[in-house]
């Protein structure tokens, strides 16, 4: 895709001013804040109560992506609607890694392949880049922007929220977009899942459902076990 026009001087004002909102935000989240939210249940129950279908993110991605979007939410910087998008990059590309959430009604709205940067490994990512032109995947936490109609049609703009993490994903050209490779005739073709820039493709049969479902101010987080994001975010775990 094409890069994104460079953000003038008031865009990026305003784009930090964003960041260190989340950073104050964050000296106020404990957990007992968390706990005023209108949610019964624990981020553990939680898990084991959603409806899915016997195909789950794994705990600690299901654990950190809860524990971000409260944050967020305590700080009012994502949309009322309960929904969170997680992507598990610790399963092979050719495993359904992708769920959207509706928290509220506990149930998966979609489960689906997604792909990863063709520099992030093959069947299996495990490098991960915050730079132009790596053709790496980003972890950590995202919001959602608006969309827009590309080169793979309905595409989803992605604002990363991590700095030196994430937050080059605009120049990046980081986006959600449908691409043919994202499939399972894909996959019986060539063994594995194809790839992209980095950025986290989706079938071309969802893809207009599914980035409709998830624009204007969701949040998505892409977890992955690497111990630099764990030690740099600061979306940290809460017990």
């Amino acid at each position: 895709m094409p890069p994104f026009k460079r953000r003038n001087a008031t865009q990026s004002l305003l784009f930090w001013v964003f960041l260190i909102s989340i950073s104050l935000s964050f000296a106020d989240a404990t957990p007992s804040s968390i706990h005023r939210f209108p949610f019964e249940t624990t981020i553990d129950a939680l898990y084991h109560t959603i409806e899915f279908n016997n195909s789950s993110p794994s705990y600690e991605a299901f654990n950190h992506a809860l524990n971000g979007y409260y944050k967020l939410k305590i700080a009012n910087l994502i949309s009322p609607r309960e929904i969170i998008t997680i992507i598990d990059f610790k399963r092979s590309a050719n495993q359904k890694r992708l769920w959207v959430i509706d928290l509220k009604n506990k149930k998966v709205l979609f489960h689906t392949l997604t792909a990863h940067g063709r520099n992030s490994g093959d069947e299996h990512a495990q490098f991960f880049s915050n730079t132009r032109n790596s053709n790496q995947s980003s972890l950590g936490f995202f919001i959602t922007g608006n969309t827009y109609i590309g080169k793979h049609g309905t595409s989803l703009k992605l604002h990363g929220i991590e700095p030196g993490i994430n937050d080059n994903a605009e120049t990046r050209a980081i986006v959600m977009h449908g691409a043919e490779y994202v499939s399972e005739s894909h996959i019986k073709k060539y063994g594995r899942l194809g790839r992209s820039f980095g950025c986290p493709a989706v079938p071309v049969e969802l893809h207009e459902a599914l980035i409709n479902t998830l624009a204007n101010k969701t949040c998505l987080f892409i977890y992955y076990p690497d111990p630099i994001y764990i030690a740099q975010s600061a979306f940290k775990s809460e017990n």
